[in-house]
């Protein structure tokens, strides 16, 4: 299934301008339609209510959000203005604790989240709420972008296989731009002994998409470094890929949110667009 319907979510005036033009830079790849959805958040702390300070707060707090989803429409409007892609912009305001479930209803009828990266330096906590409600509450893929301009065509694909449901997802969610690049590269990191693919890692995975007319190689790894993530990450430099595919989240969020774990490393470390699935 191509991509149509394009969705980039913004919070924040620092990254709205940069953010949409690469939204737009993907819908033009893509002949796709692309949606900025402008959120104004409010952060009023709730829970007090006396002399009438309560009502006074969440009154400034709604009317301060409205304000910010106004200003992040201006600039989401001239970015989508200067390209050629069909689009359209949308102002609208969230609590906080409710900005999860606010994206993920708009999201559904998206075929793609184009998002920041939602964890590192110069990142906030509506950025891992924008990707993981897109990821669990809509079910859609999500196209994590690194910081600055970076390409989103692909040429060489690097495919993290692993074997797991989330991996697969990511890989049909991922097809449009593998059909589209000239090489995808799966990559099997340490594969289990015993596993059902113990004789052929990634042969009937590598088959399936040949199907599909994507052109394949296997890379079988070694796990020489601490962390999947910094293996996959020098196998990107090595092989000059300019995209990664892999699944999302095989631990729950609170876990890789506390301890870490390969959607996190990677998302914090990568230098090229992540496409993830759950």
């Amino acid at each position: 299934m191509a991509y149509k319907s394009l969705l980039g979510v913004v919070t924040a005036e620092q990254e709205a301008a940069q953010l949409t033009a690469q939204l737009a830079q993907v819908a033009a790849e893509q002949s796709a339609h692309a949606e900025a959805f402008c959120l104004g958040v409010d952060r009023t702390q709730n829970g007090y209510d006396y002399a009438g300070l309560g009502v006074l707060a969440v009154q400034d707090g709604l009317k301060e959000a409205q304000d910010h989803a106004r200003v992040l429409l201006e600039q989401a409007r001239a970015a989508l203005n200067a390209s050629s892609v069909e689009w359209a912009a949308e102002a609208g305001v969230a609590l906080a604790p409710d900005l999860g479930r606010v994206v993920a209803r708009r999201a559904r009828f998206a075929d793609l989240l184009v998002a920041a990266r939602p964890y590192g330096d110069g990142t906030g906590p509506d950025h891992a709420a924008i990707v993981e409600a897109a990821l669990f509450g809509a079910r859609i893929p999500a196209l994590v972008l690194p910081g600055g301009t970076v390409r989103t065509d692909p040429d060489v694909v690097v495919v993290a296989w692993n074997e797991s449901a989330e991996a697969m997802a990511a890989i049909r969610a991922a097809l449009p731009l593998l059909q589209q690049s000239s090489l995808a590269r799966i990559t099997v990191i340490d594969p289990p002994r015993h596993g059902p693919e113990r004789s052929d890692p990634g042969g009937a995975l590598g088959q399936w998409l040949s199907r599909h007319g994507v052109r394949c190689e296997i890379d079988v790894l070694a796990g020489s470094m601490p962390r999947v993530s910094d293996v996959l990450n020098r196998h990107v430099a090595d092989t000059g890929a300019n995209m990664v595919v892999m699944g999302a989240y095989g631990h729950s969020r609170f876990r890789e949110a506390i301890l870490g774990g390969a959607t996190r490393n990677m998302l914090e470390q990568a230098s090229v667009p992540v496409l993830m699935a759950h």
